[in-house]
């Protein structure tokens, strides 16, 4: 009864702070702020805090599986959220939360591919509910529901977040069964500053000129408030992971579709609300069909 309870609990603040996290995100990259920057001061933050926690903590070293699982979870994570900042830089923070529900679909798609598993008539049912919950949503773009939706960048940008966090969960789980839920956690954080850090190099931002220009404009509060939500974010991800079933808990996540919305419209006043929330049920039905269905 207590671990449901706890389990509830991290469930709603993951949901709460996912999207307001990407309110932050977007805060910051339409301030002028470079996206791979907020990235890694993301990660390099709670990787110092880990650290700390590390360093006055006495732990089982982590065999060979939490090594291999960590970097290749570190990889994935950093290079989707630095997409996912790019997507909420260019786009409506009420339309990229939707998209997420295909996370489902992906699953489906793999399945088939690498798995043979073969949806029966519920799982495509559950697939016809997203995409028809996707024609409301993103009726409301300037390309509207067509294949020009595809060059849009925004939309470009949270397909491969989409992937790369999809992937990036599976890894974590491997960590989160290898070590524990906070060895986990420490391990998302370092690893994540390490490769996002690897992205600056590789791009050639200027990080001098980036910590210049977020400390003149007082930034640091808003920075302080998007590492506090990632945070609380990926460590309730890890727990819900520990205790319950992957897809069960991505289909849960789902929810904070609705928190997207009603942020987009509070902070960006963004348009066509009712006809978002309207395709965002539908695409949560079609998500929570196909995750119970198949499990």
């Amino acid at each position: 009864m207590t671990e449901a309870i706890f389990v509830s609990i991290a469930v709603l603040l993951r949901i709460v702070t996912n999207p307001l996290a990407n309110v932050y995100q977007k805060q910051l990259a339409l301030k002028g702020i470079n996206t791979l920057f907020i990235n890694f001061l993301t990660y390099f933050a709670l990787s110092v805090l880990c650290g700390i926690l590390l360093f006055f903590s006495h732990r089982p070293e982590p065999g060979s599986d939490f090594w291999i699982y960590a970097i290749m979870g570190g990889l994935a994570g950093a290079l989707g959220n630095n997409f996912l900042i790019k997507a909420l830089q260019r786009g409506d923070l009420s339309v990229l939360g939707p998209v997420n529900a295909y996370k489902s679909v992906v699953g489906i798609i793999v399945g088939i591919l690498l798995l043979s598993e073969i949806p029966d008539v519920w799982g495509i049912s559950g697939i016809l509910l997203i995409i028809w919950g996707s024609y409301f949503v993103l009726e409301t773009t300037d390309e509207r529901f067509t294949w020009k939706l595809f060059k849009n960048p925004a939309i470009q940008f949270r397909i491969w977040a989409m992937i790369l966090t999809a992937v990036e969960a599976v890894f974590v789980k491997k960590v989160i069964l290898a070590s524990s839920t906070f060895l986990a956690f420490a391990g998302w954080c370092i690893f994540g500053a390490f490769f996002s850090f690897l992205l600056l190099s590789v791009y050639r931002v200027r990080l001098k000129k980036e910590i210049h220009n977020a400390v003149n404009r007082i930034y640091l509060g808003k920075f302080a408030l998007l590492v506090a939500c990632v945070g609380t974010m990926q460590y309730t991800t890890n727990y819900v992971l520990e205790h319950m079933p992957v897809g069960y808990a991505l289909s849960l996540f789902q929810l904070s579709i609705i928190v997207s919305i009603f942020l987009g419209y509070k902070f960006f006043r963004e348009k066509e609300i009712r006809k978002k929330i309207v395709g965002s049920v539908i695409m949560l039905a079609g998500s929570v069909l196909i995750i119970l269905i198949k499990n």
